[in-house]
């Protein structure tokens, strides 16, 4: 509770020193006067409601307005519970549910992940095999996997893939990029010259072995502009640079 309060107190303070600002200019500027009732709302939030500012249900127009001030409350919360190495492999310890009750009634939307950093700094230096042997005679898991794959879709971000004969690289994009900007990731020319992307799902890839059978199977799909690229595609970019200016 006592955290909570002093993001919402620092939050806060930044509204309303830009309220000073914005409010000298409401009437005579249409983008402050939209900036001023967005601000009216976070301080309704943050100070009336005593809720952080992800509480709030914001429209597109709303949301472009908040990430230029990038307020701290307004950022996703994954509650890491770190466990002693006995508790976490077995899977009890006395506060878990007294935290999740308080998660459950302040955080609706937080996400509980109880894991353990003894155990995980013990893993972190091992090889493959000897981390799988250890993990299998202690009967458990590492947790990381699960922490990375939350915090991703927290940030609502994702991955897509390219792959040549020599090297894989995967590429962070936000859910919801067209492919014109998720080629732009790569390099921006491929973006203004973009011409298509040729898509193949990874579940499919993985299923029929390769990209040649993928194509035997008609899972490997030609888009154009307005696909929206998801999670796992592997992507092959068609681009035409000719004309574009230095």
């Amino acid at each position: 509770d006592v955290i909570f309060h002093e993001l919402r107190a620092k939050d806060l303070e930044q509204v309303n020193k830009r309220l000073d600002v914005v409010a000298k200019q409401k009437d005579r500027d249409k983008q402050m006067k939209a900036e001023y009732e967005v601000l009216m709302k976070v301080k309704d939030l943050l100070d009336t409601q005593s809720k952080p500012v992800r509480f709030g249900r914001w429209d597109n127009k709303e949301i472009e307005i908040l990430n230029e001030h990038l307020f701290i409350t307004s950022k996703p919360i994954i509650y890491l519970i770190n466990l002693s190495e006995k508790d976490y492999i077995r899977k009890k310890n006395k506060w878990l549910a007294k935290i999740k009750a308080w998660v459950d009634e302040n955080d609706p939307r937080g996400v509980i992940i109880p894991w353990s950093a003894a155990l995980e700094q013990q893993l972190i230096d091992m090889p493959a095999e000897e981390c799988e042997s250890m993990l299998k005679e202690k009967g458990t898991s590492s947790c990381l996997d699960k922490i990375i794959t939350n915090g991703f879709k927290a940030l609502h971000l994702e991955y897509f893939f390219t792959a040549g004969k020599d090297e894989v690289k995967a590429w962070t994009i936000k859910k919801g990029t067209k492919a014109p900007q998720a080629a732009g990731r790569i390099h921006t020319d491929f973006e203004k010259g973009f011409i298509m992307a040729e898509v193949m799902k990874f579940e499919d890839f993985k299923e029929h072995g390769s990209e040649n059978a993928a194509k035997a199977a008609g899972k490997y799909l030609q888009k154009g502009r307005e696909y929206v690229v998801n999670d796992g595609d592997i992507i092959f970019f068609k681009f035409n640079t000719a004309g574009l200016k230095k």
